[in-house]
């Protein structure tokens, strides 16, 4: 290829890349003029941070008041199937603006960052990745991720798995039911709504295995204690749980 060309190709791809991806941050407005940067500008993404506090060491639900973890009155009265959760933050302020551009407004190029705050959040959990030997993402229906254009935990657990050395494993657990969204379901329906809607294709590939299963959100926990008792009853050691938010 010629000079010429190359120039040619270059102003292109740049110029498409304009095209896909807008040069100013969907949140602030900022001009997006640092390397690398795309649809939040660095200064918006700095303002992710990780919640500190008590919690439940079973389920991960954030405790509010004074005090050290303890187990909350659900895990009090039975435990999940999932060994432990934990959730790098809470579903509000940018952490929320964020998922939201990420899940539902074709905004895959977050998965990235969101995978990098996971890691500064949860990466010196030591119960949490000790002995982890994959991730695991909560699938969506097939008509969902068409919809949708990607599985937004998918994209997640693939940086995520970069980050730690990791193996995803995907496309073994898989939605057999497309059953309506949680959101907007009360806590009942919500359990209700995931009953038999997960399922496992290959129960091989987790046999005697510790995994870590990768989601966005978690409100009531419904979904991953459903995936978590799929992927227990198809053999899996011990399942434990991830999530960038909590509702």
């Amino acid at each position: 290829m010629t000079g010429t060309l190359r120039t040619r190709a270059a102003f292109l791809a740049k110029l498409l890349e304009l095209l896909v991806f807008p040069s100013t941050c969907r949140l602030c407005r900022a001009l997006l003029d640092e390397p690398g940067e795309r649809i939040v500008c660095r200064a918006c993404l700095d303002k992710l941070a990780p919640r500190r506090g008590p919690l439940c060491p079973a389920c991960g639900r954030f405790l509010e008041g004074a005090g050290g973890d303890h187990l909350c009155a659900a895990c009090l009265e039975a435990r999940p199937p999932f060994s432990l959760q934990r959730s790098c933050g809470t579903y509000g302020g940018t952490l929320k603006e964020v998922i939201l551009l990420f899940k539902y407004r074709g905004s895959a190029p977050l998965s990235a960052p969101l995978a990098r705050f996971a890691e500064a959040a949860l990466g010196r959990e030591k119960a949490l990745w000790e002995g982890a030997e994959l991730l695991v993402p909560v699938p969506l229906h097939r008509a969902r991720r068409r919809e949708r254009g990607f599985n937004q935990s998918r994209l997640l657990a693939r940086d995520l798995a970069r980050l730690r050395e990791m193996n995803v494993l995907d496309g073994a657990l898989v939605k057999a039911r497309n059953v309506p969204a949680q959101a907007g379901l009360r806590a009942a329906e919500r359990e209700r709504n995931v009953v038999g809607a997960y399922a496992m294709r290959r129960p091989e590939k987790v046999r005697g295995r510790i995994i870590v299963l990768v989601d966005d959100v978690t409100t009531t926990g419904a979904t991953l204690r459903e995936c978590a008792r799929v992927l227990i009853e198809a053999g899996a050691k011990e399942v434990r749980a991830i999530t960038l938010a909590q509702a």
